[in-house]
């Protein structure tokens, strides 16, 4: 075994404990309430070791809790062959928000939800992160329908398609997740309020992906697509 590799093991496992520690924290207290210094001090590490692998107390938290920044742009990028980017991605945004929302029934998507109502700024943080997924979508999108191998039905201008795409399909999934958190359902209806949640994402974003291109003609005769 190398130096290399032990000290990239010891670097994660630095980085894991650190973590547990902060967020174990803030779910005890409040987000707002437990300053770096403490939980460096818990994890019997200095805080520049802290901020090391964390930049922001922000990151901090949602250190590994965050898959749905890079999902949407993701599910564009690793689509089966032949499968369309839009396909693609409505899939993934049905099943996410699906399961975002059974979340709310068990003690750690409901302790999240607490942590959020407690704190302004992790709701700026959370804002900034749809942000930043939004763009990656965008830009997956783009690469999708203009890079190599792009698709054969693609919207007229498929820069402000996709922009329209990242910033709408993803209002419509962050509302449909938020939404249901106020007020929380009883855990026990959490699976029936997910279910038809589901649903209605799927009737949604369905009916976007069908009308987001239609056949108008080009050159007088030729049938082709176009973004509405």
């Amino acid at each position: 075994m190398s130096d290399q590799y032990r000290r990239a093991v010891k670097k994660a496992q630095t980085r894991a404990h650190v973590r547990d520690t902060a967020q174990r924290l803030f779910s005890e207290r409040g987000f707002d309430a437990v300053p770096i210094a403490e939980v460096a001090a818990a994890a019997g590490v200095a805080v520049q070791t802290v901020f090391n692998h964390f930049a922001t107390k922000e990151e901090l938290y949602w250190a590994d809790r965050t898959p749905w920044v890079d999902g949407p742009a993701a599910a564009v990028r690793e689509r089966p062959a032949g499968v369309p980017a839009l396909t693609a991605l409505r899939e993934h945004l049905v099943a996410s928000v699906g399961r975002f929302v059974e979340r709310l029934g068990d003690p750690t998507g409901r302790c999240t939800i607490a942590d959020l109502d407690r704190s302004p700024a992790l709701q700026a943080s959370e804002r900034e992160l749809h942000h930043t997924a939004e763009a990656r979508l965008r830009d997956a999108l783009v690469e999708a329908w203009t890079g190599p191998g792009a698709e054969d039905r693609v919207p007229a201008d498929p820069r402000i398609a996709a922009a329209v795409v990242a910033a709408t399909w993803l209002a419509v999934s962050r509302t449909l997740v938020t939404q249901p958190r106020c007020p929380l359902p009883a855990p026990g209806k959490a699976a029936g309020v997910a279910a038809a949640t589901r649903a209605l994402a799927e009737r949604l974003l369905t009916r976007y992906e069908a009308e987001l291109v239609v056949p108008v003609l080009a050159d007088d005769t030729v049938p082709a697509l176009r973004a509405v």
